[in-house]
């Protein structure tokens, strides 16, 4: 059984990926910065704490915490900030609050976890087909989408840079996936795939597919978004 770190864990696909992994008997931290909906599980193989990814002192409560696990086998950066609002409305304030969560939380993030992954660990990053190059791009979306382009280049260059100690490094592009923060960002759109049925994919490449791919970067949509 595996030790399992999901943020972004209270809603959406965060949440279904902790209870899949804990019914399925491994050991899960769901962090997110409303822990509510996660300690009213009340799972036996589910530990949760109020985190937020871009707060030192939440991200040196994470480190004392790990000192109790043995290894960290995945880590899974779902947390994300997204924001639709024209470009010449977006204040550097807003464009900063999407990229403390998106990109440098999620640097942060995998900074603290790494000592504890093992070679044969797996580090699975959220992305979103927006942030793909020379996908199909929307307005509103400068924040949003700029910041999920960069963790795909961060990923590609932390699977280059651990290469020989591991552990591997992939990120997923997802489309359109039926959560809050879609209905928030786009009322009244009606996604194509639910946040369980992408739950239990990234689930299964998670436990898998750090045995086929290493510094890839996956679509995983079959729509545009």
């Amino acid at each position: 059984m595996a030790n399992v770190i999901i943020t972004g864990a209270s809603r959406g696909i965060g949440f279904e990926l902790a209870k899949l992994f804990a019914n399925e008997g491994h050991q899960v931290l769901a962090l997110s910065r409303n822990d509510k909906p996660i300690t009213d599980l009340g799972h036996e193989n589910i530990a949760t704490f109020p985190f937020d990814l871009s707060n030192t002192s939440d991200l040196q409560k994470l480190k004392d915490y790990l000192t109790s696990w043995t290894s960290v086998d995945i880590l899974i950066n779902n947390a994300g900030r997204l924001l639709n609002k024209p470009f010449l409305e977006t204040t550097a304030f807003e464009f900063e609050e999407v990229y403390k969560v998106n990109v440098f939380g999620v640097s942060s993030m995998t900074q603290v976890v790494l000592p504890k992954m093992p070679k044969d660990a797996h580090v699975v990053t959220i992305s979103s087909m927006g942030g793909v190059q020379g996908s199909m791009k929307f307005p509103g979306l400068s924040a949003y989408s700029s910041s999920k382009a960069a963790v795909i280049t961060l990923t590609e260059l932390w699977a280059e840079e651990f290469k020989e100690t591991g552990p591997s490094f992939n990120v997923l592009a997802l489309g359109a996936v039926q959560t809050e923060m879609l209905e928030e960002a786009f009322p009244g759109y009606q996604a194509p795939i639910t946040a369980l049925e992408m739950a239990n994919y990234i689930k299964d490449f998670a436990l898998t597919g750090n045995k086929l791919y290493n510094g890839k970067l996956l679509q995983v949509s079959s729509s545009t978004p």
